[in-house]
């Protein structure tokens, strides 16, 4: 077995914008895709390496862009003014999400109509609107993402199967959200399920988090558990 990977450009009006594909080259068959939404610093190392690892279990990894081609945050501050636009205007935030979704189904690698996404912190919220918008994915994985409703999907039924997996004592998500998102799902018709981790904080699964201060920090269970987590929620959807 041998990983491939490739970067596919699309663009979102004038704007550039590039993801991180990779699959497992052995047979010719396609196979299920899943969206990669990146963390708020943009799709990077982290996300590339989430590819791969999806190839190994035998699906088509995209880690996919929402920033532009080579736009990479470098700090807090940075990571913060490439983020803030996207939050402040949900629709943009969606379309982008669904353009990512129309490139991965254009990949021949990929089965049409078995396709998920997941995403991390930043990339949690985008994953949950591509739920919110109704859009005909089977599943979204929301690690340690940030659950503020957009605000234009009221009335919306959700079709995709909807996986949260959340730092019980994350300070940028409450567990009065936990409750309010879990209403907000219940509401829309989802089939959900929220994994929250006790004594846990927010970017549980990223090993480079280390700021308690600011309350990210590494947590080696929990990003073991949820990643198990991830593991049977796809291969039920799929």
């Amino acid at each position: 077995m041998a990983i491939q990977t490739r970067t596919v450009e699309y663009r979102d009006a004038d704007l550039v914008l590039e993801a991180y594909m990779a699959w497992e080259d052995t047979g010719s068959s396609t196979r299920p895709g899943v969206l990669i939404s990146h963390a708020w610093s943009g799709r990077g190392p982290m996300e590339e390496r989430k590819a791969e690892q999806l190839a190994e279990l035998g699906y088509v990894g995209f880690a996919l862009d929402l920033y532009g081609k080579g736009v990479l945050g470098a700090s807090r501050a940075e990571n913060d003014a490439l983020m803030q636009p996207l939050l402040k205007d949900r629709a943009a935030l969606q379309r982008r999400m669904k353009l990512a979704l129309v490139q991965i189904r254009k990949q021949k690698e990929v089965d049409f109509a078995r396709v998920a996404a997941m995403g991390y912190c930043f990339g949690g919220l985008c994953v949950l609107d591509l739920a919110r918008t109704g859009t005909d994915v089977l599943g979204v994985a929301s690690f340690h993402g940030l659950f503020r409703p957009p605000g234009n999907t009221a009335g919306n039924k959700i079709s995709a199967r909807v996986l949260v997996m959340h730092g019980w004592d994350d300070p940028m998500v409450k567990p009065d959200q936990v409750v309010a998102l879990a209403e907000e799902l219940t509401i829309m018709g989802a089939n959900w399920q929220i994994h929250a981790y006790g004594n846990t904080v927010h970017a549980f699964s990223n090993p480079a988090a280390d700021d308690p201060v600011h309350g990210t920090v590494y947590d080696a269970d929990a990003d073991r558990r949820s990643w198990q987590n991830l593991q049977l929620f796809l291969a039920e959807i799929f």
